[in-house]
């Protein structure tokens, strides 16, 4: 005997429901972490194709924008624990120092322009990125693929200038 009849389509409903929820906190889970260094959030990952297309949805709510990759390919060969060093072109003044963990790094930055420095393997690549108000700026450090790494160490190899664009 059934004391509290309940109808088919509510049960139909909650389970529904209950799929919805775990799906969504388990897609929830995938995102990367918001992290502070030095008073500067910034955000790494990117290495799935999931987590790539969620950093490019997020970034224009970002002020810059920086992707590294190993060779001229178009994503899928990354190095990883990319050193990233952030100072102010004009003073000088070190703004930002982290360890980018994915392809893609978003940072919150003040509008200036900045000298970025990505070291891999003690290779580093230097550019300019200019960061306006309401625009996100893009740089993006490409290793070459066919470099020896510790015949290089210690030098500094200098890239194309970053970009902003206005959306």
């Amino acid at each position: 005997m059934n004391i509290f009849p309940i109808p088919r389509c509510a049960v139909a409903a909650m389970a529904g429901s209950a799929l919805f929820l775990c799906l969504t906190s388990a897609h929830a889970a995938t995102n990367p972490p918001i992290r502070m260094v030095d008073g500067v959030e910034y955000m790494c990952g990117g290495a799935s194709k999931d987590e790539a297309r969620f950093m490019e949805m997020v970034a224009p709510r970002w002020a810059a924008t920086l992707e590294f990759a190993l060779g001229q390919t178009s994503r899928g060969v990354s190095p990883e624990d990319v050193k990233v060093l952030v100072r102010s072109k004009y003073t000088g003044k070190q703004v930002m120092e982290a360890t980018a963990t994915g392809p893609l790094m978003l940072t919150r930055l003040e509008p200036g322009v900045y000298e970025v420095e990505a070291t891999v393997g003690g290779v580093t690549l230097t550019q300019l990125l200019t960061v306006f108000n309401g625009t996100t700026a893009n740089a993006r450090f490409v290793w070459p693929s066919n470099i020896d790494v510790p015949a290089l160490a210690g030098r500094t190899v200098v890239t194309q200038d970053a970009t902003a664009s206005r959306q």
